[in-house]
């Protein structure tokens, strides 16, 4: 669920409602803790914060050393301070580990980024226009596939993503064939390979290829080849857990495009809606070290690198999407590459240079206001 993509046109549906509403005065922004820091980052979160965002949590790595920041609070009725340590669900960064685990399986040739989706999902992308005989994996991860997303399908924002239909749905369990069978009953957005748009269909469809190649859950071959060989020890793939590991701070958001009015606590739901797309739980910490070691060569060959960092044209004008990985283009003109997630009360953005020795990884709890474009500029670009 990337947020730049799709915040605006979800926030505007009103979703992720949980009944308990909080009418809280604006937050000032509370001391940051980074011994060592970077005065523009700083400088940079504590805007945020003053900027109306609850709480915000970042950590740096740099060369063999780390950083952490923190300011405003993760819980607004107890005034509980965010934690550099905390759990928060990262939405679309999944897409990051979903798409070097398919590349994993290339290099140890289970499967080729050639192969059609109809080779390893027979007659599951049929329908209003969609064959899977004409779409690859490689369109499936750079999202040049056409895929309709699931997430724009009228129906499934009426039931899960309204206040009246959240409240009542958001529990539900729905497999991803369910997902899936939403997206087809839609038109593609074009013919594969002739354009971009972001489609979180496309990573539901790459989960299932996992699943096939291997035999396993895609998150256990997550947990697999990349949690446990870098000891990323808050990081998880829940299935249907609705709540977050601790420590964690709470998610809030005013669900409404408007910035006033009541703050709402939105931090319980079924991770499960978002599937491959968006289902994933980490810190800060673990983040910039799995970035870190992916641009940094640990976790690919130098092929599948280069393909995963081979980009196309995106709808920003400052990035271009690969294959789960993002080139973004600083102001400063420096380049950095990473992934941005949003799901409601929480955005998130990782980023690293390329050869993996400087990342960032920033969490608001908050979906209303502050920008974490503004931290990476003053991180890379402020000298």
């Amino acid at each position: 669920m990337n947020r730049r993509a799709r915040t605006a046109a979800l926030t505007a549906a009103t979703a992720m409602v949980l009944s308990a509403a909080l009418a809280v005065p604006a937050v000032a922004a509370g001391p940051v803790a980074a011994p060592g820091g970077h005065d523009a980052t700083e400088r940079a979160v504590r805007a945020a914060v003053a900027d109306g965002v609850p709480g915000v949590t970042l950590t740096v790595r740099r060369g063999h050393g780390t950083r952490a920041a923190t300011a405003g609070v993760g819980n607004l009725e107890t005034g509980k301070p965010r934690s550099a340590r905390d759990h928060y669900r990262i939405a679309s960064i999944s897409k990051t580990f979903v798409a070097t685990v398919v590349l994993q399986l290339e290099a140890e040739r289970q499967l080729s980024l050639d192969d059609t989706v109809e080779k390893w999902l027979p007659g599951a992308v049929r329908g209003n226009g969609h064959d899977g005989r004409r779409i690859t994996i490689r369109q499936l991860l750079n999202h040049t596939s056409g895929i309709f997303d699931y997430l724009e399908d009228p129906g499934f924002q009426q039931k899960y993503m309204t206040a009246a239909g959240f409240m009542k749905h958001r529990f539900d369990e729905a497999a991803p064939e369910d997902l899936l069978a939403i997206a087809m009953a839609n038109k593609p957005y074009f013919r594969p390979g002739t354009s971009f748009a972001y489609s979180n269909t496309n990573y539901l469809l790459a989960a299932l290829v996992i699943e096939k190649a291997t035999g396993n859950d895609y998150g256990d071959e997550i947990d697999r080849r990349i949690i446990a060989p870098l000891h990323l020890t808050s990081t998880s793939v829940p299935t249907t857990r609705v709540t977050l590991p601790r420590p964690g701070s709470r998610a809030y958001s005013k669900l409404a495009r408007e910035t006033t009015g009541p703050t709402y606590d939105v931090t319980e739901l079924n991770p499960r809606l978002a599937y491959a797309s968006g289902q994933m739980v980490s810190s800060s910490a673990d983040l910039t070290r799995f970035y870190s070691a992916l641009l940094g060569g640990r976790l690919l060959p130098r092929e599948q690198l280069k393909k995963m960092r081979t980009t196309v044209e995106s709808s920003r004008e400052t990035s271009r999407y690969g294959l789960g990985l993002v080139d973004r283009k600083l102001g400063c003109g420096v380049h950095v590459w990473g992934h941005d997630g949003g799901i409601y009360g929480s955005n998130s953005d990782v980023v690293t240079t390329e050869d993996g020795r400087h990342s960032l990884a920033v969490n608001f709890n908050g979906d209303w206001s502050g920008s974490t474009d503004a931290i990476i500029e003053a991180e890379f670009c402020d000298k």
